[in-house]
């Protein structure tokens, strides 16, 4: 049978939550934004807590084999909090929670101080669990290795009686695959762009800078395909991006056919400058955009884009300007389109959307009656396959 793997999409406006269920079973969820309210019938936001509860009772299921927090900004784990089941403590671990077989976070989630403001109580619990996952020495990875990770762990680890060095393997740094998806037995393997050392060179934590983002690559019966999840990473951080990784001599890992643009559209993914009409890119931004093959697909987890006075002129993202740049560098490399989450099929009633990698290539299922079935699907292991 032919290697297929799913890559969902969720409407949940400004804010990002994707699925991707592998030919073999394996579900790695990145972000989890339960919109206040989106259990109602009357808002067009999906109702992830339900949607996902319902796909993996189907499925005979409780748990996710990886669940990734791009960084601790509230619409990326908004509602996480009530429905995981969280290792550190009883009240977090009632019935009907989802398991997470291996939770993924940067360094700065387990780092950053809980002083600030902005800081929700969700991202303190979160940071607890990583803390809690790190110091137990299982069910979690860990992306960037910087001093004040060291400050925190070494002591920690030294009290319970463990080698300072003991939790290395759970710690990663950037310009390397996660060794847990082999590409020759899991067909896929995430390739990781960042964070790297100089996002924690300051005092300060900046989340979007530091937030996690990968090349994964796809295989598909010897066909390979790969799909750029950005998080919420600015123009600077995509600079950077480019120039190490070509720097290593890891040009294809720029490569994309689908990509989850950075911080729902806005301009500052591009550039300082919002633009009149356009927003132009940075250089290397222009590079990455570029790097798009022919058939590609961009989308904007975002709210729906509007191109008139009050769309130009708006404060938050979307913005309209950086949207025709990214459709005028899609058309460039022959894409095959720009999507907005809570746009397809309607700004009515957006529905999840589904993309399947196959020897093929990249394609955007249109059908929205097999959009609640990816997961259940994907959970019927393959012959041959190894399916935890």
């Amino acid at each position: 049978m032919a290697t297929t793997h799913k890559v969902t999409f969720f409407p949940v406006g400004n804010g990002d939550t994707v699925r991707i269920c592998l030919d073999n079973g394996r579900t790695i969820l990145c972000d989890y934004n339960q919109v206040p309210g989106a259990e109602k019938d009357d808002t067009p936001h999906a109702n992830i807590k339900k949607l996902l509860k319902d796909e993996l009772d189907a499925a005979k299921r409780d748990y996710m084999d990886v669940v990734a927090f791009t960084h601790a900004d509230r619409d990326h784990i908004q509602g996480s909090t009530e429905f995981f089941y969280l290792e550190q403590a009883e009240k977090y671990q009632g019935a009907g929670r989802i398991k997470i077989r291996e939770l993924w976070v940067p360094a700065a989630m387990v780092i950053e101080p809980a002083t600030n403001d902005q800081q929700s109580e969700e991202f303190v619990i979160l940071r607890q669990e990583a803390r809690h996952r790190l110091l137990k020495g299982e069910g979690i990875k860990v992306f960037s290795n910087p001093p004040a990770l060291r400050e925190w762990l070494e002591p920690s680890l030294e009290k319970q009686g463990d080698g300072k060095h003991s939790r290395d393997h759970l710690i990663l740094d950037a310009g390397k695959t996660v060794p847990t998806f082999k590409i020759e037995v899991d067909k896929v393997e995430f390739f990781i762009h960042s964070p790297y050392k100089e996002h924690h060179n300051g005092q300060d934590f900046v989340r979007n800078q530091a937030a996690l983002v990968f090349n994964i690559r796809f295989d598909c019966d010897g066909h390979r395909y790969d799909f750029l999840q950005c998080g919420d990473a600015r123009w600077e951080d995509l600079e950077d991006i480019v120039r190490i990784t070509r720097y290593h001599g890891n040009d294809d890992r720029l490569k994309w056919d689908l990509y989850n643009l950075p911080h729902h559209c806005s301009y500052l993914s591009l550039n300082d400058e919002k633009g009149e009409t356009e927003t132009v890119p940075r250089p290397r931004v222009k590079e990455l955009l570029l790097e798009g093959q022919k058939g590609s697909y961009i989308v904007s987890s975002s709210d729906p884009i509007r191109d008139d006075k009050d769309g130009r002129d708006q404060v938050q993202p979307p913005h309209i300007q950086a949207r025709k740049a990214y459709e005028r560098y899609n058309e460039e490399v022959d894409g095959g389109g720009f999507l907005v989450t809570m746009s397809e099929p309607n700004g009515y009633n957006p529905k999840p959307m589904n993309f399947e990698f196959t020897s093929g290539g990249v394609a955007y299922i249109k059908d929205t009656k097999t959009a609640g079935s990816a997961i259940a699907s994907a959970f019927v292991p393959r012959a041959g396959s190894n399916a935890s």
